[in-house]
């Protein structure tokens, strides 16, 4: 296990609103967020980066079965005619089942959303008038690293009570020998598969939860990093009661990402094998392709996530 460090204080958690935020860096109706970082030249870095041109999916299969952490589960119904067949498609994305971008509306905080615009103003029925998913029609192609906090702890997964704190993915990348650059999609790996077949009894999004503590914020605002890509999500409940009294939705990674640095998060990818990969590899940096369905308004969108060695 890495050394222990004290946790940041409320007080100094909430400076993170301020040393955080990009809020007007590249306009005041900006929708793309910290995915502006990715330039041509850093899909050119990313392309460099195929070596032998293995791919890795990291989407879960469509899951269709309602069960804990699916409480909308997907809808996949087939009609089949004398010559061919069409099916129908329909999922509620967020959450804890399905692998998916957030978009830049998602989430508010005392009801604002990403650039400060108010969620009042911009959030209608009809869809979002910023911030939206459609901002990224042109897909996100840029350097992926995968950061492999369970190798770097020594143990099989993230326990619920030992949230990955922001010093230990800087830690685990240089242990690896990859640097964290301006535009990377980094990839945090905590065992989800590995956590959830040791803790049957489980409900995802049911607290203790494992994931992120707080303080990773300021590492990804560090790093100029363009979207993070995560098995678990926020670690709740946070040890801060800012977030907990009432519970926020997405916790305060959610809120200082989406709302305030303007990061995309891409949730409940399969990184298992991506962590596989990157051990018969050798290497932890890939080229990362993301693209999101063109749904205009929209908060976000089912993804399948390909990484390529």
């Amino acid at each position: 296990m890495p050394n222990y460090r004290p946790e940041p204080t409320e007080e100094e958690v909430l400076t993170y609103f301020d040393t955080c935020s990009n809020w007007g860096r590249w306009g005041p109706d900006d929708s793309a967020g910290t995915i502006n970082l990715i330039t041509p030249d850093k899909r050119v870095e990313a392309a460099a980066t195929v070596k032998n041109g293995r791919s890795v999916s990291l989407a879960r299969p469509w899951d269709t079965v309602g069960k804990p952490g699916n409480w909308s589960p997907a809808q996949h119904f087939m009609r089949s005619g004398p010559d061919a067949c069409a099916d129908y498609i329909g999922i509620v994305f967020h959450g804890y089942a399905t692998t998916h971008v957030d978009a830049l509306c998602h989430i508010y905080w005392e009801g604002k959303i990403w650039n400060g615009k108010s969620s009042r103003d911009e959030i209608t029925f009809g869809g979002a008038r910023s911030g939206d998913v459609a901002a990224w029609v042109n897909g996100i192609t840029t350097r992926g690293v995968l950061v492999d906090i369970p190798r770097f702890r020594g143990v099989e997964y993230v326990a619920a009570d030992e949230p990955v704190r922001g010093y230990e993915i800087e830690e685990a990348a240089a242990r690896q020998g990859v640097e964290l650059r301006p535009g990377d999609a980094v990839c945090v790996y905590a065992g989800r598969e590995k956590f959830y077949a040791q803790n049957p009894d489980y409900t995802p999004g049911v607290r203790p939860q494992p994931g992120l503590h707080a303080d990773t914020a300021p590492v990804f605002k560090k790093h100029d990093t363009s979207i993070l890509v995560w098995d678990q999500l926020d670690h709740r409940p946070s040890p801060y009661p800012t977030f907990e009294d009432p519970p926020r939705a997405g916790g305060p990674v959610h809120v200082f990402a989406i709302v305030y640095m303007g990061m995309p998060l891409l949730d409940n990818a399969l990184l298992e094998p991506l962590a596989d990969a990157c051990a018969e590899e050798g290497r932890y940096e890939f080229m990362l392709t993301v693209n999101p369905l063109h749904i205009r308004g929209g908060t976000g969108s089912p993804v399948n996530p390909i990484a390529t060695f």
